[in-house]
């Protein structure tokens, strides 16, 4: 193992790793800004981070399991914490995993996570709507090195990621709502998407080939200095489509670097990202030679300036997203005037700060956050039209704006056993009446050092969409009178930690009010959202990490398996209108994934997936042209296959994807893949 000195004050990230706990109180907020010695060990760890205390260059973060770590300190809430008395459920995906998942997409990955419903469109990222615990897509906050980068257009953006695969070290998921830590929108819980995270200079390829012409390449590369790093990424991927109008062609570019210079380090991300897709039924089935084509621009600043016991943090991030729909990709009909064109522009400012004392972390910040739209559809009508360019007598005659401001109070505190976070955000929005006050508390309490108590109950905010707002289409009907979502949410469990495993059983309540769902009460009618007096969901988690080369040695055939089930149970007050999305839940989820070593640079990595989806759909007959009435979702199991071979700086593997050919559906009258194969090679050079 090897050991290096340096200064937890030099260490941005609110992470730092200690080989023993003294078993006093308030030990840990003792040592930290004081010299000590850390680590290079390696071991998955839980944490959820926030966007003004991640790293994302910390290479410490997916760990070595074969090692025990007695304690951790991780960025589990707005203030620094231990690992081990984190008091909310969170769940980390890190390279190592994702290098062996049968899996090329982050929406692919994303299946496999406890509680999250991944509802895919068509394959590979094109579009993919995610929800946590019930959830709908609209509700799930998605960030990017802890940069909110939601689409306030429609969740159906959320995932236009700038980077691929690939280039990600690990997604930490917040199970559960985070207004008070993350802002509106983290409704039911948050994805942070981190990518670079490497001490090391290196070169890698990625290139892929498979059924349906599929084609990927995707080039990475990271370069660190004494004060300096940089971390680039570029890829593309294509394919002809796995039944009509699915083809896609996707490209993306990225860059990340940080300076540091004394006591502060400044850090900033240029994202981009282009999707051209067939949408085959994306909207309606009704007409389905629909086609899209979206794309982002990204870009953030961040600078950190640590004084030992004080931290404060300033940011500014802008987002640009253009989509263009088209409901007839060719041959439009005489009435089709022409397709849909929005523009986003969300542009932010915040600024964070904390400091530890002898009774924990005080943590204070404030959130400046401001949306528009430009389209030929969303929006108000508007006088000072300009042309989408590119198109003749097309103009962005609608628009809208609308500014946030949230302030964030948290204090911190622990001891041997007991820790407690406590804190709330003050939301002021320009389309709300009032300031909104979303508290919050998570306790933890450990019986042994097994066994671990957790508690929390959390109030949340979610602001409609655009297009819930003023959507007006064949099939859709808008509505501006809606109020925001809250939900008062209750949680509580038990986490069990051994050498090699870690286990979970949690329950959790969550009181929904004026939660919006697109509704009609006939087939004939438009789809239309409403906000429903009440929406209570109810559900238990089970998951499961059991690490055999921890447990047993490294020649052991199975290297890990992951196991967890999730059950959901949604009542709604009112049940006179047929619901499109909040009724629509998982019910039961079961995963399974087991990475085995079949010789010494052989692996084998297998997952299969159990989804039960609760509700029905309105089915539409292809062949007759017409709705056919409701159809209950149907039960279905998918198994992924992925072999390896790793020889010196190569890594070959090839894929199988849906491999019993399921025919299923996740959202009502779009078919999904069959069977895929894939073969592809991983190039790494040290530079």
């Amino acid at each position: 193992m090897e050991c290096s000195e340096t200064r937890a004050s030099k260490i941005e990230s609110a992470m730092f790793y200690f080989k023993r706990w003294s078993r006093k109180p308030f030990a840990l907020f003792k040592v930290l800004g004081k010299e000590v010695k850390i680590c290079a060990l390696s071991v998955g760890i839980a944490s959820v981070s926030v966007p003004f205390e991640l790293d994302a260059q910390n290479d410490t973060t997916f760990l070595d399991r074969q090692r025990n770590l007695d304690e951790v300190v991780v960025s589990a809430q707005r203030s620094p914490v231990v690992y081990s008395k984190i008091a909310r459920v969170v769940e980390v995906i890190d390279k190592n995993e994702i290098q062996n998942l049968p899996v090329q997409s982050v929406n692919e990955l994303l299946r496999y996570a406890l509680s999250l419903d991944v509802r895919q469109r068509g394959s590979d990222d094109v579009q993919s709507d995610v929800g946590i615990r019930g959830g709908t897509f609209d509700q799930t906050l998605v960030l990017l090195n802890g940069v909110n980068i939601n689409d306030p257009q429609t969740g159906h953006h959320n995932l236009d990621l700038p980077v691929d695969l690939s280039s990600i070290e690990r997604i930490e998921i917040l199970e559960g709502p985070g207004s008070r830590v993350f802002g509106p929108n983290a409704f039911s819980g948050a994805i942070n998407i981190i990518t670079g995270a490497s001490k090391k200079n290196y070169l890698k390829l990625n290139l892929l080939g498979g059924d349906f012409n599929y084609k990927k390449a995707n080039l990475t590369s990271s370069v660190s200095r004494k004060n300096y790093s940089s971390f680039i990424s570029i890829g593309h991927r294509s394919s002809d489509g796995y039944t009509h109008n699915t083809q896609f062609d996707i490209s993306n570019a990225f860059y990340q670097g940080q300076l540091y210079y004394d006591k502060v380090k400044l850090e900033a991300q240029l994202g981009y990202t282009e999707k051209n897709f067939g949408a085959n039924s994306f909207y309606t089935p009704k007409y389905p030679d629909q086609y899209e084509a979206t794309k982002t621009i990204f870009s953030s600043l961040k600078a950190k300036v640590n004084t030992g016991n004080f931290k404060f943090i300033p940011q500014a991030y802008y987002r640009r997203h253009f989509d263009r729909f088209e409901l007839f990709q060719d041959n439009p009909p005489s009435w089709y005037k022409a397709p849909n064109f929005h523009r986003t522009d969300v542009y932010g400012l915040n600024a964070n700060s904390s400091y530890l004392w002898g009774w924990g972390r005080s943590s204070i910040g404030v959130d400046f956050r401001s949306e528009q739209i430009r389209s030929n559809k969303l929006g108000e009508i508007t006088s000072d039209s300009i042309p989408v360019r590119g198109y003749s007598d097309v103009y962005y005659n609608h628009k809208y704006r609308r500014n946030n401001l949230s302030t964030y109070l948290e204090h911190a505190w622990f001891s041997e056993y007991l820790s407690v976070s406590a804190g709330a955000m003050l939301n002021l929005n320009q389309d709300i009446q009032g300031i909104g006050f979303y508290p919050g508390i998570d306790i933890a309490y450990s019986v042994n050092k097994n066994f671990r108590l957790v508690a929390s109950i959390n109030r949340s905010l979610r602001l409609p969409t655009f297009t819930d707002l003023f959507y007006v289409g064949p099939n859709n009907l808008g509505n501006p009178n809606l109020l925001p979502e809250e939900a008062i949410s209750l949680e509580g469990g038990v986490k069990y930690k051994q050498k090699g495993i870690q286990s979970s059983l949690v329950v959790f309540h969550r009181w929904g009010n004026n939660i919006i769902d697109w509704v009609k009460t006939s087939e004939e009618e438009k789809w239309m959202p409403q906000n429903f007096t009440g929406v209570n969901t109810f559900g238990i988690e089970l998951s499961s990490r059991i690490n055999f080369h921890s447990i047993y040695s490294n020649n052991f055939f199975i290297r890990s398996i992951n196991f967890s089930y999730s059950y959901l149970d949604v009542k709604k007050e009112s049940d006179i209108y047929i619901s499109r999305y909040v009724l629509d839940y998982l019910k039961h989820k079961f995963n399974l994934t087991a990475d085995f070593r079949l010789l010494k640079r052989l692996g084998f990595s297998s997952s299969i997936t159990y989804q039960d989806r609760n509700g029905s759909y309105l089915y539409y007959d292809f062949d007759q042209g017409k709705y056919a009435g409701q159809k209950e979702f149907e039960p279905f199991f998918l198994v992924d296959m992925r072999l390896y071979y790793q020889y010196r700086n190569f890594t070959f593997y090839s894929e199988a994807s849906n491999v019993l050919n399921t025919d299923y559906v996740d959202i009502g009258n779009v078919t999904q893949a069959g069977r895929w194969f894939k073969l592809g090679v991983n190039i790494g050079l040290d530079l």
